[in-house]
């Protein structure tokens, strides 16, 4: 087996994971590579400077975050280039992990740098682990829009998704979120719920989609933090009807607007509602 030198190697950029909530999770090797390298690129330099502190560092830091990334790239690749080591952190877990650096590390990687992953803690990967359910396939969604309107139009082609479907979510609109999901996948679908994980309220709810959200409602306290949330895939996912779907639009369109063909194609074939009304109109159209 090769291993990876032990050392900080100048010239090359390190994604470190950092704990989600428990410090006694930080590995030894990102201990090693923090102490080690020159600089130190993070999220947020003040919530980043309370590791270091734990650890007893002090290091040259420099923010990166969503707004400023791409500015970043240039001032980064100089530091390598210079023969610099560094360091990218995100707030919690794994960066990258619906979290800044991928423009980042892209760009690097075209440039020829050497970028490095340490390992470590991921609350998707976390979560997964205790929920209870299928693990064998999953697919990660990351955080769904704000906007109600716009978590349904993401749920929506995901309803006969068979793999374990995986969301990361806020205290503000967990309950929306379950509520929606209810409506799209069913009150009955199999779920759950991870909270503060391996903080000291870390918490699980398992269950359907219904019976989750109703037990985060029996005390204010439980939608508070932050949330994993988890929908089995369905079991018994409709299979598409082997028709001439544009054939069928025009026997519909004689007698229903687009909107209502689309639903109703939508409803028979499980395609996306939304892709088949934009497919409406061009027929229409040609009509």
């Amino acid at each position: 087996m090769i291993s990876h030198p032990t050392k900080a190697q100048s010239g090359v950029l390190y994604v470190v994971a950092t704990p989600i909530g428990n410090l006694a999770d930080l590995s030894e090797r990102a201990v090693s590579v923090l102490s080690e390298v020159d600089v130190v690129a993070c999220e947020d330099t003040r919530h980043t400077q309370k590791l270091l502190q734990h650890l007893g560092l002090r290091k040259v830091m420099m923010s990166v975050h969503d707004h400023n990334e791409r500015d970043r790239i240039s001032q980064i690749a100089q530091h390598l280039t210079d023969g610099r080591s560094m360091a990218l952190v995100s707030d919690a877990g794994t960066p990258l992990i619906s979290d800044p650096g991928y423009p980042l590390v892209q760009a690097l990687r075209e440039q020829g740098f050497n970028v490095t992953p340490v390992p470590g803690p991921s609350a998707l990967i976390t979560a997964l682990s205790a929920a209870g359910l299928p693990t064998d396939r999953f697919l990660f969604e990351g955080f769904l829009p704000h906007k109600a309107g716009g978590r349904r139009e993401r749920l929506e082609p995901l309803v006969n998704e068979t793999a374990t479907l995986v969301f990361y979510e806020s205290k503000h609109r967990i309950l929306e979120t379950l509520t929606l999901m209810a409506e799209a996948f069913g009150e009955n679908r199999a779920a759950c719920v991870a909270r503060e994980l391996t903080k000291t309220y870390e918490s699980f709810y398992h269950g359907s989609l219904g019976s989750v959200r109703e037990q985060l409602l029996v005390d204010d306290d439980q939608t508070k933090g932050e949330f994993v949330v988890m929908v089995a895939g369905n079991p018994e996912p409709a299979t598409a009807t082997a028709f001439d779907t544009d054939k069928l639009f025009r026997l519909l369109l004689a007698e229903l607007p687009p909107k209502k063909a689309a639903a109703v194609i939508a409803e028979l074939t499980g395609e996306n509602k939304k892709a088949l009304y934009q497919r409406a109109l061009e027929i229409q159209g040609k009509a």
